[in-house]
């Protein structure tokens, strides 16, 4: 497996979070209750797996490896999708506020969450279509096999080290219950 194939493998989960999202944030913003427990697991989801894993493959070994190998961060592909990324952060903190404020039962905690919601997930949707369709078939043309199987090694590194044996399984676990539940 080429490391932008466990790439696109982890955009496909991500996808499905994100239909996930849409859903719960518009039940959120019809004023019907939210169960508590769903919007922590889908934070840690997008605050562990999305960022903290999926997205630190990219930042700490993909994106030098394809900087190292001609292709431009300042005004290029990469510094997109870093300020992308940073963006996604900001939408998942306020998400986060969203969800604090539902607990304390807070009326703002309703357009807190959705509306931060909404922004991530169209931000993300095409973030995921840069990604697949420009930025990895770059990584194809200009990364050798050798330092292709590098970084799917550093990326299965990283993963243990981030999140922890068993947690990409325990996530996946969150997606399906979460998918059966509010997507039918």
């Amino acid at each position: 497996m080429k490391s932008t194939d466990e790439l696109m493998d982890e955009h496909r989960g991500i996808e499905v979070m994100l239909d996930v999202l849409d859903a719960v944030a518009r039940k959120v913003a019809t004023g019907k209750p939210a169960d508590l427990g769903h919007l922590d697991g889908m934070m840690e989801f997008l605050s562990v797996f999305a960022d903290k894993c999926h997205h630190g493959k990219e930042e700490e070994f993909l994106f030098p490896s394809l900087e190292a190998a001609g292709v431009p961060n300042e005004g290029g592909p990469i510094g997109v999708m870093l300020s992308e990324h940073r963006k996604g952060r900001e939408c998942i903190a306020g998400m986060k506020q969203g969800v604090a404020a539902l607990k304390s039962e807070e009326k703002k905690g309703i357009a807190l969450f959705a509306d931060n919601a909404a922004a991530y997930t169209e931000l993300l949707r095409q973030h995921i279509q840069k990604e697949d369709n420009v930025l990895f078939v770059m990584a194809g043309r200009c990364l050798s096999d050798a330092q292709d199987e590098e970084l799917f090694r550093e990326f299965e590194k990283l993963e243990e080290e981030r999140i922890g044996k068993g947690r990409h399984e325990q996530f996946h676990a969150l997606l399906d219950d979460l998918q059966k539940i509010y997507l039918g």
